[in-house]
């Protein structure tokens, strides 16, 4: 008989991709500003890569692996590390963090429409409307003129979109393939392998490396964070909720992460929140509760019929 999910993890779980992932925007935008993003993103994820096999063997869990399953961790680690997390870093040096984290809480609307291409899944009347809204809101977000017309500003907009793609079909991918079953092991397998691929495109790239040793203390202390708890802890949480709920209800991290980046950006870099961000988010983050809700839509009716 198949265990049933435990409620108590999953409900970290979601709090771990919520409030951690939400501060990684910053972490990031605070380490980039003095270390190239391949080159950051590579010793983040190989290092949290590392460690995790060290605690399996402490552990004595078995991180013995398939070759099928060795394969698609690297895929994923790919597709969601690689150049769906590498590429958003490189986008941060032109980008505000809060910013990018608003853009990408259109993540369930490319999931959907991914759902819709790939699987074939049907869009609900609910959904249209979220997806209508979740357009609307990513025209306010990227026709500002303030953001316009920063240099590179529109590159990294749209490699931040086109990295949501790599990540919305990675999670399509995941929940489909046969990956291996202790989520810490499928975490690390993905976090090397990923990690690797991005020192390589850092090599390719000829990013000047530096010695941790020249780092600010900021940088330092942002590496600790992003490879302890926004690789190993939120990225292990994030693959365990891709096998146990839906891919709608991962992306739904992107409620909060957007709030989160925001006023931590906000608060310790001084960005600017324009009104018509404001704006933008409110529409766009109803978009993605439209998205996602099972809720019937119920027009001049007095009482919605709860799911």
């Amino acid at each position: 008989m198949e265990q049933k999910p435990n409620t108590t993890l999953i409900v970290l779980s979601f709090f771990s991709i919520y409030f951690i992932w939400g501060s990684t925007y910053l972490l990031n935008k605070i380490a980039v500003t003095e270390l190239p993003p391949f080159m950051l993103a590579g010793i983040r994820f190989v290092s949290a890569g590392i460690i995790i096999f060290i605690i399996a063997k402490a552990l004595k869990i078995n991180i013995s692996v398939t070759p099928r399953q060795l394969l698609n961790t690297i895929i994923a680690g790919f597709l969601f590390l690689t150049f769906g997390n590498g590429v958003v870093v490189w986008a941060l040096k032109y980008v505000d963090s809060g910013f990018a984290a608003l853009e990408i809480s259109a993540q369930p609307l490319v999931v959907l429409l991914l759902m819709r291409l790939i699987q074939g899944k049907k869009i609900q009347t609910m959904s249209v409307i979220g997806v209508i809204l979740g357009f609307i809101g990513i025209y306010l977000l990227v026709s500002q003129k303030e953001i316009i017309s920063q240099e590179n500003s529109v590159m990294g907009m749209i490699m931040i979109f086109v990295c949501m793609i790599s990540w919305g079909y990675g999670s399509l991918f995941v929940g489909k393939a046969d990956l291996p079953k202790n989520y810490f092991v499928n975490t690390g397998y993905q976090m090397f392998t990923g990690g690797i691929m991005l020192m390589l495109a850092s090599l390719a790239f000829q990013e000047q490396w530096t010695s941790p040793v020249s780092w600010g203390n900021p940088v330092k202390y942002s590496m600790i964070l992003l490879i302890i708890f926004g690789s190993i802890v939120a990225f292990t949480s994030f693959n365990y909720l891709l096998k146990v709920v839906s891919p709608e209800k991962v992306a739904t991290s992107t409620y909060v992460n957007p709030i989160i980046a925001l006023l931590l950006g906000w608060y310790f870099l001084n960005e600017q929140i324009t009104t018509q961000s404001v704006i933008a988010a409110a529409i766009l983050l109803t978009g993605v509760y439209f998205i996602n809700t099972r809720k019937k839509l119920v027009i001049f009716s007095r009482f919605m019929k709860q799911p």
